[in-house]
């Protein structure tokens, strides 16, 4: 089993929109699901979604690990590691999202 390393980057942060993937919505894109960064709130689109806003802004800012922003969902991932963790380590368990 394949552990993390990246689990000290992550922080308490609230999403930065309940709007959806916050790229997407400046240059009028589109997505599948949402995650959010558990460094800074970010809200990127999932790897469905055609510009994988989510996994560009782990590799691009640094903050590889990102939680499940889906409504019912508690889990997260680190793009760095390629660690599934569930519960998310957020603590902040299943959010209903608008």
């Amino acid at each position: 089993m394949s552990a993390c390393t990246h689990i000290s980057f992550v922080q308490n942060v609230e999403p930065h929109t309940d709007l959806g993937c916050e790229d997407c919505l400046a240059t009028g894109g589109r997505w599948v699901h949402l995650r959010t960064c558990l460094t800074c709130g970010h809200v990127g689109c999932c790897d469905s979604s055609p510009n994988r806003h989510a996994f560009h802004h782990a590799a691009g800012d640094g903050h590889p690990i990102a939680e499940s922003f889906e409504p019912g969902e508690d889990w997260a991932w680190c793009f760095a590691d390629q660690v599934l963790f569930e519960p998310s380590p957020s603590g902040k368990g299943a959010r209903a999202h608008v």
